[in-house]
């Protein structure tokens, strides 16, 4: 279920009265289709979209977006609920845990969890994942027992990527999801709004509470032509990107639309999507159309297919729509592309990469090409670079870099070691990975370089930070499609172009690659694999979730103090954050994922990748009670033993990139009180709201400029705190000078109750404890 602003109220009105004007003519919602093959007894309910767009037309009185049409479709009706939920390990643990501490017995709509996040990549795929099956076995068993305690589906190690699994099991046309990952908009390749969120939002779903999101702007992007030859889906992101930044989309839902719709895979436009995350987007999402059909019905769906087809006037945008910014992107004409490094939104077309990499200092030596992850591991992803291998090989080619891929998910494993791809791989001296998310998320046992080492690594992922993928800031990597990273690996060079160039080969004749070629679906049908879903059991009651109090991976939740009623008043600046500042930065992955279920143990990470503004250094700031200077982490320790609350200043999009709410939760846990920034990435500012943090912005971003680390601030208003009303930040300067900075913010009354209370959480198990109560 879904509140957007009060449209809700209205429609929820307007439907009473529509049902007592029902006649007796067939209505969508006589057929009941399941959402899923697993969850038999949750049904799709186009009826309710059907109902809503009525009332919605009557008021709007104009042709709606295709993402209008799924949004005002899904406002909140809390009886008749077909939103669904997904997390990811990493994220699931802190999920869980908040949702132990809500007072709720069973999840109110379907959610499943997934383990894909703690697999590290080291020598392949078996050996790993049998590794992290040991050295995980206590977060493994308490996920499998919670999810089984609150009637959760669980996907166990070595199932696959969580948004490859979504699509192949979950996602439909017209669906609502939330996910715990900010890769979830994956599922728009199947004509669903699927949006990228903190654990908090998760739980407050969870527990059936409507989910809040401010009404989106809508990007068309219009594509014509078709994509052929070297161009790939990927290519259709990786321009977009460049189009609008990593910051671009924020606010915004990207629809895709026009006639170069149809030469797209499902699988593609699922990878188009996916990394619309890259931009800031809310989500991305394509029209229903028969790749769709074919997608479905090749994952035993034909059922969903088929009542889609009936309700497809509805799954696409009305003739007329019109859109908040068009892009036009023009198929036939479209080159690839390959963007980073350190950034995704540096797009450079393939014709023009050697120069830049020559013009910029680039690495030229590519010491790893990976391909995989949950942007680009489809059948067709794979079957296409199993070609260019076979090609290669077959000419006597060997790689010039190393060469990892990994498997989306276990059907896609089956299949493609079914129908000889791995062996092509295998057999040309690729490593397939475990069906995780592996090295794109930071899971890479990395030997080949020293950490401090310049390098380049060319991958099919779709996020570059700096550091990510291996902790090496002096990696460059750069994001590409599997096929152009293929071809890349066995040149082992950024100057190459495999449209134009040759190779030469061991008897001396030049080789040039074809234009690669696969299979949007395998011809035999897929190969489910090894069953790896874990149902929840008939009998929940006698299930006992599993958390050693003596455990250094998980931590129960002990709730955060309400606000205190009073204006917030000399607050030492913790860090003036200067540039990107990403969650990557605030809360790193790689080597800290094993701590995301234990809150004291994973804050040591808070800030430590950030750049101090004062000294140009990453995790190194001046602690203003004795002036020494320590690490982020422990001087917003000794802050908070002192009983000191402390702020952030941060630059523009700050906490872009994941949707991981341990970013928010860590400064709550070290005695943050606010965080204010030019701009944020909407995912984090919601996050750090549902902790009781007080995001908020410069209402003019040079204010900035006039905030020093060595500062103490007032936060004035907050006693008066109230919807679209400005605060103001009293700066104190060292010097003993003053200036007053007006600051905003987008807090609603609820979300102001949530910080009341100290987190949204605390609202709701006082809630929950209240209902008890009156129905004891």
């Amino acid at each position: 279920m879904l509140n957007i602003n009060k449209a809700a109220d209205a429609v929820r009105a307007l439907r009473h009265i529509a049902k007592g004007m029902a006649t007796a003519a067939p209505r969508i919602g006589d057929t009941k289709v399941a959402m899923s093959l697993l969850e038999k007894n949750a049904f799709i309910n186009y009826q309710r979209i059907e109902d809503n767009l009525v009332i919605v037309r009557e008021r709007l009185n104009r042709p709606l977006t295709l993402s209008e049409k799924i949004l005002y479709g899904h406002l909140d009706d809390p009886v008749n609920q077909d939103i669904r939920v997904a997390c990811q390990d990493a994220t699931a643990q802190m999920a869980l845990l908040q949702f132990m501490s809500a007072g709720m017995d069973t999840a109110a709509v379907p959610t499943t969890v997934h383990c894909d996040h703690l697999i590290e990549a080291q020598v392949g795929g078996v050996k790993d994942l049998a590794r992290a099956i040991s050295i995980n076995k206590e977060v493994y068993d308490f996920l499998a027992t919670a999810t089984a305690k609150y009637g959760l589906g669980f996907w166990k190690p070595g199932s696959g990527i969580i948004h490859q699994i979504i699509l192949e099991n979950y996602a439909f046309p017209g669906g609502l999801m939330i996910g715990t990952d900010s890769h979830t908009p994956n599922a728009g390749g199947l004509g669903m709004i699927a949006c990228g969120v903190g654990g908090a939002d998760a739980v407050d779903v969870m527990a059936g509470i409507p989910w809040e999101l401010k009404c989106p702007k809508v990007i068309g992007v219009n594509l014509t032509g078709k994509i052929g030859g070297w161009t790939t889906p990927k290519d259709v992101i990786l321009k977009v990107a460049g189009i609008l930044t990593v910051k671009g989309g924020t606010g915004a839902i990207v629809e895709y639309t026009g006639s170069g719709v149809e030469s797209l895979s499902c699988t593609g436009m699922a990878t188009i999507c996916n990394m619309g995350a890259e931009i800031g987007a809310t989500t991305s999402l394509f029209p229903f159309n028969e790749r769709m059909t074919e997608y479905l019905n090749a994952t035993k769906r034909p059922e969903i297919a088929a009542y889609a087809k009936q309700f497809s006037h509805n799954l696409k945008a009305d003739k007329g729509a019109e859109y908040d910014q068009v892009i036009e992107i023009n198929l036939s004409e479209l080159e690839p592309h390959i963007n980073g490094p350190f950034t995704p939104d540096l797009a450079t077309p393939i014709s023009k990469l050697a120069s830049e990499a020559k013009k910029n200092g680039w690495p030229d030596e590519i010491k790893v090409g990976l391909i995989g992850s949950c942007t680009n591991s489809s059948y067709e992803d794979m079957s296409r670079s199993a070609a260019l291998f076979k090609e290669a090989k077959d000419a006597g080619l060997e790689l010039k870099s190393k060469f990892t891929v990994t498997p989306g998910s276990e059907q896609v494993r089956a299949t493609i070691a079914r129908d000889g791809q791995i062996e092509a791989f295998e057999s040309a001296g690729g490593i397939v990975l475990a069906n995780a998310c592996g090295p794109c998320i930071g899971q890479w046992d990395r030997q080949d370089v020293k950490k401090g080492e310049p390098n380049t690594i060319v991958t099919s992922y779709n996020r570059n930070f700096t550091g990510r993928n291996d902790a090496n800031p002096a990696t460059h990597a750069f994001v590409a499609s599997p096929d152009i990273v293929t071809a890349l690996a066995f040149a082992g060079s950024l100057s190459f172009n495999p449209l134009t160039d040759s190779i030469p080969t061991p008897s001396g004749k030049p080789f040039k690659f074809s234009s690669p070629s696969g299979f949007a679906l395998p011809p035999s049908g897929y190969d489910p694999g090894e069953d790896t879903f874990q149902p929840p059991p008939e009998d929940r009651a006698s299930v006992q979730v599993k958390v050693d109090p003596k455990s250094d991976r998980l931590q129960l939740l002990k709730p955060f103090a309400p606000w205190d009623g009073k204006d917030p008043k000399d607050l030492p600046v913790l860090i003036k954050v200067a540039g990107k500042c990403t969650t990557d930065h605030i809360s790193a992955g790689g080597p800290w994922l094993k701590y995301r279920g234990h809150l004291e143990n994973i804050s040591q990470n808070c800030l430590i990748g950030a750049i101090n503004s004062e000294n140009g250094e990453a995790n190194k700031v001046q602690n203003q009670l004795d002036g020494t200077w320590g690490g982020v982490p422990q001087v917003a320790a000794a802050y908070r033993s002192a009983g000191i609350k402390w702020v952030v200043i941060g630059d523009h999009n700050y906490g872009e990139g994941s949707s991981r709410e341990h970013a928010a939760l860590e400064p709550r846990f070290l005695g943050g009180a606010a965080i204010i920034v030019r701009s944020f990435a909407r995912i984090h500012e919601t996050n750090l709201k549902k902790q009781g943090m007080l995001a908020l912005t410069f209402v003019n971003p040079e204010d900035y400029d006039k905030i020093k680390g060595t500062d103490k601030v007032d936060i004035k208003g907050v006693e008066t705190f109230a919807p679209g009303k400005n605060l103001t930040l009293v700066v104190k300067h060292t010097d003993g000078s003053v200036d007053e900075i007006p600051l905003a913010h987008s807090f609603n009354e609820g979300q102001i109750e949530w910080f009341k209370a100290g987190s949204a959480l605390n609202l709701m198990a006082a809630r929950a404890k209240a209902r008890a109560s009156g129905s004891a």
